[in-house]
């Protein structure tokens, strides 16, 4: 019986795919892991215990059927497999890469917590969809009968490719604007090939074009066109921008030569990826060869700029992160692949100061412990004046997260309502901004978050974007 092949997860051990050895992966920016082979998969997946109240769905932000593409994909239905995976969401083999899965699935997996190992959902979930698109499965994007409506997407990320997909599946015209020359946001330019190959997001975005999605590149909102333009040229509007103003360390020397964002350090690496050129990178500034880099922050951001680090040939990579390991925000798989790869973490750890005669060359450290609870319930951080030493540092890296740029100001639109935050301020049933029409998802709304966030919110605002144009139709035939 089919069910016989389930509920395997004594028998058989937890194994993920093979990752090739740091030394071979600190030469590429290839993904360090293989794809599973179909027995390997099917084993894996059979691994599941089918339990009736499924965490791992329950704690993934786009509720996926977890439990049924696995049993599927056990019982070597795979092709069903993917197209029950492709239900809920428009990129599934990006987010089994990219998904901290030891935070949300499989972290919150029941034979977890038994003492087996959770099933490799996000693995499984990539090799579903990768064989989907080798097969042929991946169906092109069928638009619905046309609307005569027009939508415009500001922001070509997660959240804005989904709505852009479910918008032209709905009929209406999709134009999409970014101020990038590819597609993808952070997926092309953010996360580095190691983590998310290009082709991977490159394929899901020629799918859109094929599909009648209108891209324009090299647009910059506030620039080409006010908001308020292209309101008047679409029916409705989306902004998807993300948040991309970095967070600054407001420490002495902050300014000096080789101190650098961590978004601009990823984006020439991206470029160069890319075959590019790009002469901040070519002319030194922007690549780590040769150089003991520091990085600043312990999030996700900060592991990529380390792991990028040694594969651009530095001299040495140190992490400074203010909290313990048990306390960083990052994924400990991260952590863990970067330790492997020659990164030194220096934990309970802040820059005091950056030295320089005009290049930085030292970090001045001062040495942190963990005090009191916040108001969010982790242990603040707090100078331990027991502590204090310098590193050596020709590049410093600042990777403490972002803040929303002042869209109000850029796009031209004062009456754009923001929080205090900066994140734009939407009704939280439609999705709405103050402007009428005008609908906002992803990071811009929440703040910096998970690609999978982005999607969910994608999906989300694509239902009230197409309830709203219907109204706005049938009070425009009623007009008439």
């Amino acid at each position: 019986m089919a069910s016989e092949r389930m509920l395997q997860f004594v028998e058989c051990e937890q194994s993920y795919p093979d990752k090739r050895s740091p030394e071979e992966r600190a030469r590429d920016f290839r993904e360090i892991a293989e794809r599973y082979a179909a027995p390997q998969a099917d084993a894996q997946a059979a691994r599941c215990s089918q339990c009736g109240v499924p965490y791992c769905s329950v704690h993934c932000p786009l509720h996926n059927h977890i439990p049924d593409w696995l049993r599927l994909t056990a019982e070597g239905r795979l092709r069903e497999a993917y197209e029950l995976s492709n239900a809920t969401s428009t990129m599934p083999e990006i987010c089994g890469r990219i998904c901290p899965q030891d935070r949300l699935c499989e972290g919150n997996c029941v034979i977890e917590f038994s003492g087996h190992g959770a099933v490799t959902i996000g693995s499984v979930e990539k090799y579903i969809t990768d064989t989907a698109w080798a097969e042929g499965w991946v169906e092109p994007l069928h638009a619905g009968a046309a609307t005569g409506q027009s939508v415009g997407v500001i922001g070509a990320g997660p959240a804005g490719l989904t709505a852009a997909e479910y918008l032209r599946v709905q009929g209406h015209e999709v134009h999409v604007y970014d101020r990038h020359d590819r597609a993808g946001g952070l997926l092309t330019y953010g996360i580095p090939g190691f983590k998310l190959e290009k082709d991977v997001v490159m394929r899901r975005i020629e799918r859109l074009v094929e599909g009648g999605v209108q891209f324009h590149l090299g647009f910059a909102v506030g620039e080409d066109a006010t908001l308020d333009a292209l309101r008047q040229k679409h029916d409705a509007i989306l902004i998807a921008t993300g948040v991309y103003k970095a967070r600054e360390i407001a420490v002495p020397g902050n300014s000096a030569d080789g101190v650098i964002a961590a978004l601009d350090y990823l984006i020439a690496s991206n470029r160069k990826s890319f075959g590019d050129e790009v002469a901040a990178f070519d002319d030194g500034r922007l690549d780590a060869k040769g150089k003991h880099v520091v990085v600043i922050g312990g999030g996700d951001t900060a592991m990529d700029c380390v792991r990028t680090a040694v594969r651009q040939g530095a001299k040495s990579v140190k992490c400074l992160y203010r909290r313990d390991r048990e306390n960083m925000p990052g994924s400990q798989r991260e952590v863990a692949n970067a330790e492997e790869e020659g990164v030194e973490f220096v934990w309970l750890s802040a820059p005091e100061s950056f030295t320089a005669d005009k290049h930085v060359k030292e970090v001045a450290v001062a040495g942190m412990r963990l005090g009191a609870p916040d108001a969010s319930g982790r242990r603040s951080p707090e100078v331990d004046p027991g502590r204090k030493f310098d590193v050596p540092a020709d590049m410093v890296i600042k990777a403490l997260g972002f803040d929303p740029e002042e869209l109000p100001q850029l796009f031209g639109s004062p009456d754009l309502s923001v929080t205090r935050w900066g994140t734009l301020r939407v009704d939280h049933q439609t999705m709405m901004t103050s402007l009428p029409g005008v609908f906002a998802a992803g990071d811009i709304v929440r703040g910096a978050s998970l690609v999978v966030w982005g999607i969910r919110d994608g999906r989300d605002v694509s239902k009230q974007m197409a309830k709203w144009l219907k109204a706005k139709a049938k009070g425009e035939k009623k007009a008439a």
